[in-house]
């Protein structure tokens, strides 16, 4: 995408860029103004490409958005993520490592293992993911706060997607709830003219009643 829209290829997103790519590459047209001229020559299909990606690069981390999209459009974390060194740095809770080598090696695995320290529980992970050190490799794996739905490994709480996933949740059933534009709305003023009752007369209705009623 950034070569369709001319940019420097040492730009890392196609949104929020201060320029300084394409300065060292002299590109002097990846400006406002030549952004908005390549959009006029493009085609509408490869336009709403870019307007995807610009939402993407866009939506808040974290958020209740994020897990919105997420959830409507399938997202699987698997295919364009893998832990790293940045994601074992992160992770010291022994008790979530635990149930990670839970679900990476087995239970079995990680009974074994439940009093180790953990930088041992990072080990087995780490060897069970890369295959190393004869550990069954295990492919495909994200940990549960990054899948879509979110879950948590605890029942102590505090996982912001979790929490992001839960507001998604309410306000989709807030909008299911609501009536459709072809659904009269049960709670909006109107006049009803009430049914006739068995055994009780129909007052008349004069032209002259309607008159007043219409003023």
């Amino acid at each position: 995408m950034l070569a369709v829209l001319g940019f420097c290829a040492e730009e890392p997103t196609v949104t929020g860029g201060n320029g300084d790519a394409a300065w060292e590459a002299r590109d002097s047209q990846q400006g406002v103004v030549g952004i908005f001229q390549r959009l006029l020559d493009l085609p509408d299909a490869v336009v709403m490409e870019v307007i995807a990606i610009v939402m993407g690069e866009t939506l808040a981390s974290g958020s209740a958005a994020v897990e919105a999209v997420g959830m409507e459009i399938g997202v699987d974390m698997a295919r364009c993520w893998q832990a790293d060194d940045a994601f074992f740095s992160l992770v010291r809770d022994r008790e979530v490592l635990t149930r990670i080598v839970a679900e990476v090696a087995s239970e079995t695995v990680a009974s074994a293992n439940r009093q180790e320290k953990a930088k041992t529980l990072k080990r087995i992970v780490r060897d069970h993911l890369d295959g190393t050190n004869g550990r069954d490799r295990r492919e495909n794996w994200v940990p549960r706060w990054m899948a879509f739905p979110p879950a948590a490994y605890t029942a102590r709480g505090g996982v912001g997607t979790v929490a992001a996933h839960a507001k998604a949740q309410a306000a989709r059933e807030i909008e299911r709830r609501l009536p459709g534009d072809d659904e009269p709305d049960p709670t909006a003023p109107g006049a009803v003219m009430a049914l006739p009752v068995e055994g009780c007369p129909v007052p008349p209705f004069h032209d002259d009643e309607a008159d007043r009623l219409a003023a």
